[in-house]
Parts: structure tokens; sequence; C-alpha cells
């Protein structure tokens, strides 16, 4: 199944103006379960008096993470990275519409060719390691990228059914992902070899999560994938289904998972 055409299709239509822009933010910030756990790392953070001044998102997409940084971190210099230069120069000029463009910009990276050494205080890096072949060269770049004492928060597809792979020749779910997931102590011992201490690794999309992204987000794809006049019928869909969602996605947060299809990493240079 190809994700990108859909992303796509749902920019143009969000993309007309910068309200309804930000009204895409938030309703990804809503169905996205990954996106809950991101936030909650983050509050986490918070309250460890963490508080970072120069910011990357590593593969930063539609930048609706870059988008949350920067009302968390109001006074956060934010840079998004990312190898699609058409999503580079979009989120260029709405955060210019939005008058943010002091503080926050875009440009055009390969990741496994950064060339940054100590600039960052925090890293995000959100679905993304799944995309990339050569993730240890990746890892050893933002380490150097990152100032000493930096964080690097990691959400990616575990091997415990991550990109909805449950059996050795399962294809995965999303074209585009080169690795179904990782294994704890794989990505535990990739990100040593990078130079990270203080790995800490736990488990999301446990058993609520997993139910919350069938309905949130497998049913839609497949379902717009077999006819885009799909997409006209989604908000009257996510009426009836989100309530569950928003419980069950609040549970995955709550809960401490022996498993899950998803892993959240944060570790420290």
């Amino acid at each position: 199944m190809q994700y990108d055409p859909i992303k796509r299709s749902l920019g143009k239509v969000f993309n007309s103006t910068p309200l309804l822009r930000r009204l895409f933010y938030r309703l990804l910030d809503l169905l996205l379960l990954r996106s809950w756990h991101i936030r909650q790392e983050l509050k986490n953070l918070n309250r460890e008096g963490f508080n970072p001044g120069e910011i990357a998102d590593a593969g930063s997409g539609f930048g609706q993470y870059v988008y949350y940084l920067s009302n968390r971190y109001p006074n956060a210099r934010i840079t998004g990275l990312d190898i699609k230069q058409e999503q580079v120069d979009d989120c260029n000029n709405f955060f210019s519409s939005i008058n943010r463009e002091d503080l926050v910009s875009f440009r055009y990276a390969d990741l496994t060719k950064l060339e940054e050494r100590e600039e960052w205080d925090l890293v995000l890096s959100v679905d993304v390691m799944e995309h990339i072949e050569d993730d240890c060269t990746v890892f050893r770049h933002i380490y150097n990228g990152l100032k000493p004492g930096g964080v690097l928060l990691i959400s990616t597809p575990s091997d415990q059914g991550g990109s909805d792979v449950h059996h050795e020749h399962e294809a995965s779910f999303i074209d585009e992902h080169v690795r179904d997931g990782y294994g704890v102590e794989e990505i535990d011992e990739k990100l040593r070899e990078a130079g990270f201490s203080d790995i800490q690794i736990r488990y999301s999309y446990g058993r609520p999560g997993k139910i919350s992204w069938k309905l949130s987000m497998k049913y839609p794809i497949l379902l717009a994938n077999i006819s885009k006049l799909f997409l006209l019928v989604l908000p009257l869909y996510y009426l009836i289904v989100y309530p569950f969602c928003y419980l069950l996605n609040s549970a995955d947060v709550r809960g401490k998972h022996t498993t899950g299809t998803g892993l959240i990493v944060k570790c420290t240079k």
C-alpha cells in the first residue's frame, strides 16, 4: 500500500489556507497515536527541566511536529529537515504566512549526509528511520549534530508487528518502508555504537493502540486506496469512530506494554 499519494492528496486539501493547515495539524495530533507518545515524552522532559534552545526535526514531512514544538518552545530555534524539496518549500511558505520564519525554518537534507557539529539540544525523528536503509550512518550524524547532553527522541515501528507485519514472509503495510521494524536490542546496539548513552526504550501501540490504529488509520487508508471518493465520507466515519479511538489512545499512552508494534526511544549524547 502506497501512503505518499494519500498524504499528497490530503495536503492539497488542507494547504489552501493557514486556518485549514492549523486544523490539519490538530487532526493529525488527535489521530496519530505516535504523536500522543511524542508529546508525552516532551512533557516528561519538561518536568525534568529540559528546555532546548536549538531543535531539529529530522524528517519533518508536513511540519506538524515543528508546529507543535514552536508552540511548546516559543523561543527555540527550530529546523525542519526533509529530503523532499516540495515539502520543504511548502512548510517554509506556511510558517512565513503565520509569521514564524524568524525562529522556524525548513531545508532540504539527506540525513545520511548531515554535517552539523554540536548544533542542537533536541532532535526529533518520528517514523523516519524505517524509511532509511543506512540507519547507522544517520544515528552517527545526529549524534555529531547534538550538543553534549542533547537528546534524541525517536518513534519507529517495532519488530513485534510493526508496519502490520506479523509473519516472516508478510509484506509491509506501507510500501515506502525499507524495514518492518526494530528489535529493542537491535536499536539499542546501533545507538550505542553511534555514541549515545542513557538509552531508554519502551513499547508503544500495545493492545489498545493496535485497535485504535486499525480503526483510525489502516481501514481509512485501505479504503482511500480503493477510491479517493472515500475521502469525502471520512468526516462522518471519524465522527462515529474517533470517540473510541480517543479512549484507546489515552489507554495506550498511560499503559506500560510488554510488547507493542511501535517503539519510543529516548537517548542522550
